[in-house]
């Protein structure tokens, strides 16, 4: 992911829902810092689950929402092999995710063209 790349926002309903504020994240393991994902945090709080449709990077996480949620894999660190998250069905909104482990991760925030 060290090649400079260029994201733009996912524009939805629930971008919309959560005021209409993103940012891009480097999601990075917090054991060896490696980063694990682009991925684009709508609204404030905490990041607890990355949603499957929000992760622009590493190719193999990208289309994940497309598969069956008990054929998607745990979230790894492909670096030092550490989970980092578990897939799931977020009930409220009913939408694929990955629960995060506490204090797996580390976000650090990303220009749209980095």
């Amino acid at each position: 992911m060290s090649k400079k790349t260029s994201f733009s926002f996912k524009r939805d309903k629930y971008k919309a829902t959560r005021g209409g504020h993103s940012r891009l994240l480097n999601v990075c393991c917090r054991k060896c810092e490696n980063i694990v994902a682009v991925y684009q945090k709508d609204g404030p709080g905490d990041l607890r689950r990355m949603y499957m449709d929000r992760i622009f990077a590493p190719a193999e996480l990208t289309d994940l929402q497309d598969l069956s949620i008990k054929d998607a894999p745990m979230l790894k660190c492909k670096k030092c092999g550490e989970v980092l998250g578990t897939p799931y069905i977020y009930p409220k909104e009913k939408r694929k995710a990955f629960r995060l482990y506490q204090d797996a991760v580390i976000k650090r925030l990303r220009k749209l063209s980095e």
